[in-house]
């Protein structure tokens, strides 16, 4: 037996295997269910993606879009210019960073981002189904504390910071009023 490997290979077949099987049945289901979420909005899963990423981000790189989207950066070059074809990103240069081009939603794709938060069904979601009986028993939805520790050593702690940032946010900024996702008002406008 190798010493430099700390377990059997048994053991990483079968963990490996578990992982693939039951990521691959889960992405499945949020894939179905997303598609359909956004259909009526004449969006794909990367457009959308790529839209709640400038909103969080206030301005993302290409890369920045690419590594927390989890696709390829020219997938996300790709469809942001597509994206900003249909007036709901810009591109531009931050003055202290000339050499990245960042993307910005503009006023309607912030809107059209809106507009599908406030369409967003729980009851049309599979995943949050599968939850709920968790949710039940527990009193909460499951932790993902291992998996992000796993996601952590694999795509790094820039990652997941910009993860928690993105549900601190989304926490912070929105309000559920009568089962219909609200942007809460800025103070001022109250």
């Amino acid at each position: 037996m190798d010493h430099n490997v700390p377990y059997s290979i048994k053991q990483s077949i079968m963990f490996s295997h578990k992982v693939a099987q039951l990521s691959k049945a889960l992405w499945k289901s949020v894939e179905k269910d997303w598609q359909s979420w956004i259909k009526p909005f004449d969006l794909n899963i990367n457009e959308h993606h790529i839209l709640w990423i400038a909103y969080y981000l206030e301005g993302a790189s290409i890369s920045d879009i690419a590594k927390f989207g989890v696709m390829h950066v020219s997938t996300a070059f790709n469809f942001s210019k597509k994206l900003e074809e249909r007036g709901l990103l810009t591109f531009s240069k931050k003055e202290n960073d000339k050499r990245n081009t960042y993307v910005y939603l503009t006023p309607a794709g912030e809107e059209l981002l809106l507009k599908t938060l406030e369409c967003y069904n729980p009851g049309t979601y599979s995943i949050y189904g599968g939850a709920l009986p968790i949710k039940d028993l527990y009193g909460k939805f499951p932790e993902f504390s291992e998996l992000m520790s796993i996601v952590r050593h694999i795509y790094g702690p820039d990652f997941i910071e910009i993860f928690e940032k993105t549900l601190d946010k989304f926490e912070n900024e929105f309000t559920d009023e009568d089962g219909t996702l609200k942007p809460q008002q800025p103070a001022e406008t109250r």
